[in-house]
């Protein structure tokens, strides 16, 4: 049955999803006659939705009805529920009747679970930052969607670089795909470092900086990063990963373990090959000194998300990271 629901917080992941989901659905000449977009403002919005979604399309292809940010899977009333009930089995295969929303559904709802029997739905929220596994298979996916080829390394470089931002992440590739014109080969980190904006690259150069305990440099790059609207919790979110990561490595090691495919699925590495370069960088470090990080980490996210000033909460938990490895 051609029916959809959409919901999450990435509203660019929905946008991208409609576009397929038009373009699959529309002929491009009939498109102004058989394209319904329905915000919430408008009176009875719902109700105009499904009156819409049983009108025949005209001329070829099918009738796309979008009801945008719809309230139906939050609130319901009984009257919209008895609507609801007895035009959704009946919505025609020429239509293609779509519902968007932020939030999550309700599924105490007797509308929520109405719509879980009939539509087709589908969460577009944000990968966590910390499941570099998920964000890598997101890569792959939209850069074969792009049509972009990619080595291992240069995948990586772009989870690390962009994160969970998929519109940077769409932008990026878009870039990549016109840079590498016709070309065949898969572009690795030397191709494609040049051509992207690396935030988060810049807040691996401030792991870097901790872990050698530079104080000055630290700070002034966590200024920096803060000058060019980098979000503080981005921030904290990459300082915790690579933390809680090494934390892991050097646990593993010092455990006595030495397989390196163990090590690296155990710190949600996705390239085994890093473990090289990480032990050789942990090897004068200790495991107490990463264990000093993450409540540290935890204070400086609970202080930003109570609203602390970001440039002094920040300066200050810097401060005191480069003093746990400053030798």
């Amino acid at each position: 049955m051609p029916i959809y629901l959409y919901w999450g917080e990435d509203s660019f992941a929905i946008a991208q999803a409609v576009k397929v989901l038009q373009e699959r659905s529309l002929d491009p000449t009939w498109e102004s006659f058989n394209l319904d977009k329905i915000s919430p403002d408008q009176p009875e919005s719902v109700i105009q939705g499904l009156n819409q979604a049983m009108t025949p399309p005209f001329g070829s292809g099918n009738r796309f009805v979008w009801l945008v940010d719809t309230p139906l899977m939050q609130r319901c009333s009984e009257d919209l529920l008895a609507e609801l009930d007895r035009t959704l089995p009946s919505i025609p295969q020429t239509t293609t009747f779509l519902m968007t929303s932020s939030a999550k559904p309700d599924g105490r709802l007797k509308s929520t679970k109405l719509l879980q029997k009939y539509a087709q739905i589908q969460e577009f929220s944000p990968i966590p930052p910390w499941k570099t596994d998920l964000l890598l298979k997101q890569v792959q996916r939209v850069a074969q969607e792009v049509g972009v080829k990619l080595s291992s390394s240069g995948a990586d470089f772009i989870v690390e670089a962009v994160g969970n931002n998929t519109r940077q992440l769409y932008g990026e590739l878009e870039k990549i795909r016109l840079f590498a014109g016709d070309s065949k080969k898969p572009l690795g980190i030397e191709a494609i470092a040049p051509l992207i904006t690396t935030t988060s690259q810049n807040s691996l150069q401030l792991v870097a900086m901790i872990l050698e305990g530079k104080t000055d440099q630290a700070l002034e790059l966590v200024t920096d990063l803060l000058r060019q609207n980098e979000p503080a919790l981005k921030i904290v979110v990459t300082l915790t990963n690579q933390f809680r990561q090494r934390l892991w490595i050097k646990v593993m090691l010092q455990s006595g373990e030495r397989d390196e495919r163990t090590i690296a699925q155990a710190a949600e590495l996705n390239n085994p090959k890093k473990l090289y370069f990480l032990q050789k960088e942990l090897a004068k470090l200790s495991v107490n000194q990463f264990q000093q990080t993450l409540p540290l980490l935890l204070e400086l996210e609970f202080g930003l998300k109570r609203g602390a000033d970001e440039m002094a909460a920040m300066q200050t938990k810097v401060i005191e990271l480069c003093q746990i490895f400053h030798s």
